[in-house]
């Protein structure tokens, strides 16, 4: 059974910056997609960034145009850790984030693919101005 456990929200002002992290199980071991999705109060949810892990020295990133240049996904393949860091968070950025994995080809390794099979119970993050 794959469990994702996230961690690392928390409340920050307009600006701040925080990191994420989602720890695997080793049974993701053939999840060679991973990613960040958030929802917000009253919204669907949305992607964020995905990983897709080639090999152990290789990764694709691709992220939604909305944190393109603020955030950074990385994994740690030896931890089985999923990290997302935030930079110059925005209010409209608050939202719990959710953690997901799925196997698949590298064409449906994308954060516009809400389908992932595996999702973590999220972390909260909020931006005050």
């Amino acid at each position: 059974q794959v469990q994702l456990v996230e961690s690392g929200g928390g409340s920050v002002q307009a600006g701040g910056s925080l990191r994420l992290s989602c720890a695997a199980s080793k049974y993701t071991g053939s999840s060679n997609c991973m990613g960040w999705f958030r929802q917000a109060p009253g919204k669907e949810r949305e992607g964020v960034a995905t990983i897709y892990t080639y090999n152990v020295n290789t990764n694709f990133v691709d992220y939604a145009d909305s944190v393109r240049g603020r955030f950074t996904i990385s994994k740690d393949n030896a931890e089985n850790t999923l990290y997302l860091h935030m930079n110059s968070l925005k209010p409209e950025d608050t939202a719990m984030y959710y953690c997901a994995a799925d196997s698949t080809p590298y064409g449906e390794c994308t954060w516009r693919r809400l389908t992932f099979r595996y999702w973590g119970q999220g972390t909260q993050v909020t931006v005050s101005s």
